[in-house]
């Protein structure tokens, strides 16, 4: 988001809030323009427009397959504001003036017709939801993200849908397909379809689910909330504001804006790239750009949190905390439980302990050492495949999986020793200070494999880092 639409979104929430009536039904709507508005124009024909269509379409699916409701009044009248929000967006086609809210002109609305009723057929034949629907659902989101995160399958794609269109197919690109949100999204909707699995899903009604995965402060950038904890703040009679949340939630946006804007795009002009990292040959600019990098992602991600925490703070929604000062972390596992809390508390709850306890289900389970090594690994390369199937994001990950496997062994080879070393403050203080300094460095240098594209670019760059090239 540009610091213009927040701004915007910042000035109509604060508008609500002074109204304080109807939070539900505001935030549904805000939510559901929001999605187009802030979706990129794409330059295959109408694709950005139907990009947030499908957003809705898959989460109205997500929903139907894990609700015990059927479709009373309340969800029908949910169904009825969504189609005539989009409906209304798709007639913008015809009006110049009015096309603010997407970022190119609207496709043909008989299309949208068609497209509602093929959706409420599919609908109208699942009546009778069973398991395997469930475990669709979980295949559909994961062959999404798929085609989204590896390049090949996007550029098939971006071809395929040029040649369906009617456009070039020569100028097809894996950057022609930018699902702005869906990473969030697919994650909230993972989330819900395994709880239900499990039998600890709440029971929803169709405007809470929606408004949950699209939720317009955390829809591009996070955190990733759980429903049954984002629900009781939503289900909360709203007063509107105070004092006192007022000055909470207008300082943490600040201080998001600030981190965001002003620190993290100023460092941005210096940190590592592609481009510079091939015309820097001084060892000590190259630190000072890895450097700038990594304190850039992290100004960026907090500050985007802070500024999501703000906004939502004004309408009554305390979302959880992401950031809670990593590089002051004196080992890599610390670093990890206060990074992007709410990614790895996922990939915790959904990969890591499940996996754990199928391996020790094993009639001869693994040794303990080579168990967390497993889990510990693949749980990392599954969060650099989350931001692309790339080598490079592949690298990243086995670089911290091995990174906290060697802590994890290390920590239990020397926490006698370490104890007994450190019986007073200073010595105390003196292997937090050296394990803070080496963990910042060992993050560090795993950035440049998350910073650049290229596997030898990345390798040159850290032989340079030490004077070796």
């Amino acid at each position: 988001m540009t610091i213009i639409q927040i701004l915007i979104i910042v000035f109509f929430t604060l508008l609500f809030s002074f109204i304080k009536r109807g939070r539900d039904l505001f935030l549904l709507i805000a939510s559901v323009l929001i999605i187009f508005w802030l979706q990129p124009a794409l330059p295959i024909r109408g694709f950005d427009f139907w990009i947030p269509t499908l957003t809705l379409i898959i989460t109205i699916f997500s929903w139907y397959i894990t609700t015990d409701n059927t479709f009373n009044r309340k969800n029908i009248f949910t169904l009825v504001i969504i189609a005539s929000i989009i409906l209304l967006l798709n007639v913008t086609r015809y009006f110049s003036f009015a096309q603010i809210f997407t970022p190119s002109r609207p496709p043909q609305i008989e299309i949208t017709f068609i497209i509602f009723l093929i959706f409420g057929l599919v609908l109208f034949l699942l009546r009778k939801i069973s398991a395997s629907f469930l475990t669709f659902g979980l295949i559909l989101l994961l062959g999404i993200f798929l085609i989204l995160k590896i390049p090949a399958w996007t550029l098939w794609l971006s071809s395929s849908l040029r040649g369906f269109v009617g456009q070039s197919v020569e100028t097809a690109s894996a950057l022609d397909i930018r699902w702005l949100g869906f990473s969030y999204v697919a994650f909230r909707l993972i989330h819900t379809i395994r709880d239900k699995q499990a039998g600890r899903l709440p029971s929803v009604d169709l405007s809470e689910y929606i408004t949950y995965v699209i939720f317009f402060p955390a829809f591009t950038a996070g955190p990733i909330d759980k429903i049954e904890r984002f629900i009781k703040d939503l289900r909360q009679p709203f007063a509107g504001l105070n004092t006192e949340i007022f000055f909470n939630a207008s300082q943490r946006l600040i201080i998001g804006l600030f981190k965001k804007f002003v620190i993290a795009d100023t460092l941005a002009l210096i940190a590592l790239n592609d481009t510079n990292a091939t015309q820097v040959n001084s060892t000590f600019w190259l630190w000072i750009l890895v450097y700038a990098y990594a304190f850039q992602i992290y100004f960026d991600f907090s500050g985007y949190t802070d500024i999501a925490l703000g906004i939502a703070k004004f309408i009554g929604i305390n979302l959880p905390e992401n950031f809670a000062s990593p590089y002051l972390k004196p080992n890599l596992t610390q670093f990890w439980n206060n990074w992007h809390m709410t990614l790895t508390q996922w990939f915790r709850a959904y990969f890591f302990n499940p996996v754990t306890r199928w391996l020790r289900s094993w009639q001869k389970p693994l040794s303990m050492p080579m168990m967390i090594f497993l889990t510990q690994v693949a749980t990392m390369v599954l969060i650099g495949f989350w931001h692309g199937v790339t080598w490079n994001f592949t690298i990243w990950g086995l670089w911290h999986g091995l990174g906290l496997f060697i802590h994890n062994r290390w920590s239990d080879f020397t926490k006698a020793k370490a104890s007994e070393w450190a019986n007073t403050s200073t010595k105390q203080s003196i292997l937090n200070i050296s394990g803070i300094i080496f963990t910042f460095h060992f993050v560090a240098l795993g950035w440049i494999f998350f910073a650049l594209s290229s596997p030898v670019t990345s390798w040159n760059v850290i032989l340079k880092l030490f004077g070796v090239d």
